[in-house]
């Protein structure tokens, strides 16, 4: 027997136009794929004209969302209105209202999603969130099914794509910075406020939701160490070329014997052999490792109108399929091995340092005495021949496995040395060696 899933769409922005198109382009097959007609009955919009644009019915417009709680023909509210106030209304008050909640909402989740998965736990109602990290990429799936038999070892994603086109861009042509983020905004890769995502929020959010699902708790966003990409330059994305390595921005979670959970995004030299070196322009990936299972790769879009809206529409057909059992709300799991967040100055890693030094005898021996007496060791040193007419030069130099309050302790001194002329840029670098 057929059913019926009505569903209200909150938001006609880029991603809420591309669901209400593709429910309609592709009903046939979700019909046949669901058994169930999956209906769009409520639409709240605050611009009536982007509805008529798109050939919504003018009967199913309202510019209040505050309707599509409060409506008796919608069982499934799809929120894409962004933010963290309305937003939080709007899932709070649908929750309790008896719907199920679709949302792409990476910020809300991030803040507040324990609240909210217990409120919709209480009122026994679904909150599914597939859009809310690296777009198309069926990630929280997989993390929630397809892995359910693994304990996490590590995840390593890129997984803002404004982020990963300019990284990308400054390998490939050499260009700065600014250049390449002014060719971001315009290709439409980037807001004209870029602060979101080259600050790392963006990512961060995203990361902070991917290590509830790895590790069954929710992450306080002050304790997620955020670093973003505006003080990348050319010339260190050069030195890494020559060092073997590219340049990306990473989130990066991995977990201890202890229960321990590190939950970290900043910019990160990977080796230009795996496999996430060569994810390139606005493309995401999820690299994970699980104890049984071993190595992972998700690889895709991680935004836009397509792919954002086939991972909502994705969770809009996984309530229809339910049937009866949607009323078992799929929360974040519990693992009571994991417990507590690692900060940051308690992590190992490699690191990249470039100092731009005094040109004379003496200058790598000082520095080198500095970190030996922090216990940290040199792998290797390049040391460039200096401009004509400059009277420093720049020191690269890539450090062994270290704690990172040991190199912040090091680096402290080393920016307090007479040869040392400009402030230390330090780069951490992952190695995806297994612990």
């Amino acid at each position: 027997m057929q059913q019926q899933l009505r569903i209200g769409i909150a938001g006609l922005g880029t991603v809420g136009g591309g669901v209400w198109k593709h429910l309609h382009t592709n009903a046939e097959l979700l019909l046949q794929r669901t058994r169930t007609r999956i209906a769009i009955t409520r639409v709240a919009v605050r611009r009536a004209e982007r509805a008529e644009a798109l050939g919504v019915a003018p009967e199913l417009v309202t510019p209040r969302w505050q309707d599509l709680p409060e409506d008796p023909n919608v069982d499934v509210v799809v929120e894409l209105i962004g933010g963290t106030t309305d937003a939080y209304e709007l899932i709070s008050r649908s929750l309790k209202a008896g719907k199920h909640v679709v949302t792409a909402n990476k910020a809300l989740l991030a803040e507040c999603g324990e609240e909210l998965f217990a409120l919709a736990s209480r009122h026994r109602r679904q909150l599914l969130f597939e859009a809310s990290v690296a777009g198309g990429i069926p990630i929280i799936k997989a993390l929630r099914e397809g892995l359910v038999a693994n304990r996490i070892i590590s995840l390593h994603g890129i997984v803002n794509g404004t982020c990963n086109y300019i990284l990308s861009q400054m390998s490939t042509t050499g260009r700065t910075f600014e250049d390449v983020l002014a060719d971001a905004k315009a290709l439409g890769y980037a807001e004209a406020d870029e602060s979101l995502d080259v600050e790392g929020h963006d990512a961060a959010h995203k990361t902070a939701i991917l290590a509830a699902l790895a590790y069954g708790f929710w992450v306080p966003m002050h304790q997620v160490y955020t670093e973003g990409i505006r003080h990348i330059e050319q010339e260190d994305v050069k030195y890494a070329h020559q060092l073997g390595y590219e340049l990306k921005l990473l989130g990066i979670i991995q977990a201890d014997s202890a229960g321990a959970v590190e939950v970290r995004v900043h910019p990160t030299l990977v080796p230009r052999e795996h496999v996430l070196a060569s994810v390139n322009g606005v493309f995401n990936a999820v690299y994970v490792r699980g104890d049984i299972v071993g190595d992972t790769l998700f690889y895709g879009r991680g935004a836009g109108a397509d792919a954002t809206a086939s991972a909502v529409i994705g969770d809009i057909a996984e309530i229809a399929c339910m049937g009866p059992d949607a009323a078992r709300c799929r929360g974040v799991g519990f693992d009571a091995l994991y417990a507590r967040v690692r900060g940051i100055e308690d992590i190992h890693s490699r690191y990249y340092l470039r100092l731009e030094v005094s040109d004379r005898p003496g200058v790598l021996a000082a520095v080198a005495s500095v970190l030996g007496e922090h216990q940290i060791g040199i792998l290797s040193v390049i040391q460039p021949e200096r401009d004509s007419g400059k009277t420093s030069v720049p020191l690269v130099i890539m450090l062994h496995d270290a704690v990172e309050r040991d190199v912040n302790a090091a680096l402290a001194k080393i920016s307090r040395l007479e040869v040392v002329k400009e402030d230390v840029v330090r780069i951490r670098v992952e190695t995806f060696a297994k612990k």
